[in-house]
């Protein structure tokens, strides 16, 4: 409705590994391996875009006031960034309310599930073909869906822009867990995916910055769960 189209893509939940073997490449002491399980969920096909942002940062306040254009890459089909944590919920909730249905960011957990699309390894497949990283962006965001998919039909996850996530940062719990969403409370939010000029964009790779931040490779992708 009003005017603006996201593409959801249905994940089917499961259990799967969250984190990384010691012995991974750029493996991170906060990247422990772990049993989660995670429920079904729909997630955007892509990362937010400025267009969409746009319309969305036009409708009615709920919380908190929204620049229309806040971008430092300007173009209707890259990315939105320079963004933060407090902005993109913000978007969730007018989206919410515009369309009567539940958005929000995704948890860290479902997150990684869905970049790794039943992958267990680094990355989620080739990265030349996948992402937009600092081997191949040429210096800047890209517009999105340009590379390939994950197995799953996810644009984006590695590379392009780091994304909010709805988690505190904080260690994992080391028991098997269902849906997990991290800490009550924390200094931090976490952010997956990595931008266009980072090295190399794992799946598992956690990075984090305060949620009041709005740095100029930080976007997102929406959750709708139901």
């Amino acid at each position: 409705g009003n005017n603006i189209a996201i593409e959801m893509v249905k994940i089917n939940g499961g259990p799967f590994e969250m984190g990384s073997p010691v012995d991974e490449k750029s493996h991170g002491g906060d990247e422990t391996l772990h049993k989660v399980i995670v429920s079904d969920f729909y997630i955007s096909k892509y990362e937010i875009t400025q267009a969409q942002w746009k319309i969305v940062a036009s409708l009615p306040k709920v919380n908190r006031s929204l620049s229309v254009d806040p971008t430092s890459h300007k173009g209707d089909n890259l990315p939105v960034e320079t963004i933060s944590w407090y902005d993109a919920v913000e978007f969730c909730e007018r989206l919410s309310r515009a369309t009567g249905r539940k958005y929000r960011l995704p948890t860290e957990a479902e997150w990684e599930y869905a970049c790794r699309a039943g992958t267990t390894g680094p990355y989620a497949g080739d990265l030349d073909e996948m992402a937009w990283y600092k081997k191949s962006s040429t210096d800047k965001p890209n517009i999105v869906g340009q590379k390939k998919p994950n197995a799953w039909g996810l644009y984006d996850m590695h590379g392009n822009v780091w994304e909010w996530t709805q988690d505190w940062y904080g260690e994992y719990l080391l028991e098997p867990v269902i849906d997990p969403k991290g800490p009550v409370s924390g200094l931090n939010k976490v952010v997956r995916g990595a931008n266009w000029y980072v090295g190399i964009p794992r799946s598992a790779d956690r990075s984090y910055f305060s949620p009041n931040d709005k740095g100029f490779d930080l976007g997102f992708r929406v959750v709708l769960t139901k």
